[in-house]
Formats: structure tokens, C-alpha cells, sequence
């Protein structure tokens, strides 16, 4: 008879000004939560956003170099405002919902766009896409205590220095607390899920020695460097 393996891995990730570390239970992605048309352009009353899921290992520490995945050409950046939630719940109200968040991250979707591009044509789902190791690195988390909630504030990217996407936290078409009520609908929300809530347009490729410097005012800010190609 085979051994039985050991126990996964916890998951954790640093809390900024502490030695402690957060644990990671699941990883929640909206899509489509910024207008990516043009200023000029009506923009209408929008759908609410999709939701997929990162596994928890995809979550790495934003600091130092950050992992080339393979099977693609097109790897993206998308810089997030991240939600780690305290206490878990279903079907909670948008007006309780805030009650319920430990602390916010910035951090960063990355995407084997060209992947998602051709799931997207085929119908197909975006795990190829988006769930990979590596594929969620994510700043300190600062308590609410520390940063409160934030609503408002710039959310930004450069790569190598150029400026690739900039917005404000009062863009999101469906903010926080809607997001959690959203999301717990369809699960009941636990201690230690991350909620990443969208990105800004601006999405661009990424080459293996580029360095990415992104943050979210009144929350945090990152820098890492993309690894050589697998």
C-alpha cells in the first residue's frame, strides 16, 4: 500500500509591519469590473462581473523575481486591488458586507493571455489561463485597521519605467462590499479567501528581464522582476 502524502502546503502571505503571515484559503478573480472602453465612449449600464478561481498555491510573496510560466507567448500583467477576508459567510448584505474584510493587497492577475484569448473564441473555460504557479503575486496585506476601506485612490502599473495602466479604486464598476455580497451567493465565503476585483485597462505582454513596479494609493505597492523563459 502506498504512504499517505504529507499535508499540502499552507499558503501564507506577509502582513505589512509584522512578523505574522495570513493564511490562504482560496483565491476569487473578478473579470470585467473597469470600464476598458474609451473616455469618450457611453459606457452603459454594465452586467455584473464574471468570477473564476486561482488556486491557493498560484499565490506567491511580490517581491524579487516572479516565475515565466510556460505554453505561452503572451504573458500579461493586470495590477488588482486584493480583498482578504476575516470571517466567512453566505449570502451576506452588501450592507454588512465590509465587516467582514481582514485587510487589502495590491496585487498583481498574471495571464497567459493568449490562452484565455483562445478559450474565450472556443467557449472554453480560463483555467489554462489563469490558474498556474505563480500566477497571483500579491504585496503585504495591510489590516483595516491600518488603511480602513479603501473606496478611492489611484491604481497604477509601469513596466521597465513606461506607464501602462492607471484608474482609480472608484472606478469598479461593482465595488467591495457589492463583490462580496456577489460572490457569496454563489459560495459561502471562508476565512483566509482573497478577492482580487478587477484591473484597469492597459494590459500589455510581458518579456522575461522586464521589471514591474504597480500599487494602489493608501494601500501598498510592489516591485518584482519576470524570470527567464521555462
Amino acid at each position: 500500500m502506498l504512504a499517505t502524502p504529507p499535508a499540502p502546503h499552507t499558503v501564507t502571505l506577509p502582513v505589512s509591519g509584522s512578523p505574522a503571515r495570513f493564511p490562504v484559503n482560496r483565491v476569487l478573480c473578478l473579470g470585467r469590473n473597469y470600464h476598458w472602453g474609451a473616455p469618450s465612449e457611453p459606457q452603459g449600464e454594465a452586467p455584473p462581473p464574471l468570477y473564476f478561481m486561482k488556486p491557493a498555491s498560484a499565490v506567491i510573496d511580490a517581491s524579487g523575481q516572479i516565475p515565466f510560466p510556460p505554453a505561452t507567448a503572451e504573458f500579461c500583467h493586470e495590477i488588482e486591488l486584493v480583498v482578504a477576508i476575516a470571517e466567512g459567510g453566505f449570502r451576506i448584505p452588501a450592507s454588512q458586507a465590509l465587516a467582514h474584510v481582514w485587510g487589502y493587497a495590491a496585487g498583481l492577475d498574471m495571464t497567459r493571455r493568449d490562452l484565455q484569448t483562445r478559450a474565450k473564441a472556443e467557449g472554453q473555460s480560463w483555467e489554462a489561463a489563469k490558474a498556474f504557479d505563480g500566477a497571483a503575486p500579491i504585496a503585504p496585506l495591510v489590516p483595516v485597521a491600518e488603511c480602513g476601506h479603501p473606496a478611492q485612490g489611484a491604481i497604477w502599473l509601469r513596466v521597465n519605467g513606461e506607464e501602462r495602466q492607471r484608474g482609480d479604486l472608484a472606478q469598479l464598476i461593482t465595488p467591495v462590499a457589492e463583490a462580496i455580497a456577489l460572490l457569496s451567493q454563489y459560495l459561502r465565503l471562508q476565512p483566509g479567501d482573497l478577492i482580487m476585483t478587477g484591473t484597469p485597462p492597459g494590459v500589455a505582454p510581458l518579456q522575461p528581464g522586464d521589471l514591474i513596479e504597480a500599487g494602489i494609493d493608501g494601500v501598498g505597492a510592489l516591485e518584482v522582476r519576470v524570470g527567464p523563459r521555462p
